[in-house]
């Protein structure tokens, strides 16, 4: 069976959605609880370009932490906005799926679909 990841957040309807979608289809992928075990910077950026988009692309902008800290300064580079989801994990959109047809940020939870490997 192939190997699937799902950065997790079980307190988000759109992560347990898409963690049943994968089990629906008979997958059984390694959940990661990504608020207790964030990925590490390597991690992170291997999953920013995987999924073809920027660093602000998969940042929860509506955290209160974001406006703290600023973060929607448009000059702020891809470094600082990586350092900012490592410090502060609750930053990381999810769920964030990886397959070995793609990743991708699964909002809305059917996009995982589009990724899930052949049976």
């Amino acid at each position: 069976m192939a190997h699937i990841k799902i950065y997790h957040n079980p307190k988000c309807s759109n992560s347990r959605n898409a963690l049943a979608l994968l089990r629906e289809h008979g997958h059984e992928p390694e959940v990661v609880f990504y608020l207790d075990t964030p990925p590490t910077r390597q991690e992170l950026q291997a999953i920013i370009q995987a999924t073809g988009a920027s660093a602000r692309a998969l940042m929860r902008s509506k955290e209160a932490v974001y406006a703290e800290l600023g973060l929607d300064n448009p000059k702020l580079t891809e470094d600082a906005l990586v350092d900012a989801m490592l410090a502060h994990p609750v930053l990381m959109n999810r769920p964030i799926v990886i397959t070995p047809k793609g990743t991708r940020l699964c909002r809305p939870p059917e996009l995982v679909l589009d990724i899930l490997p052949t049976p």
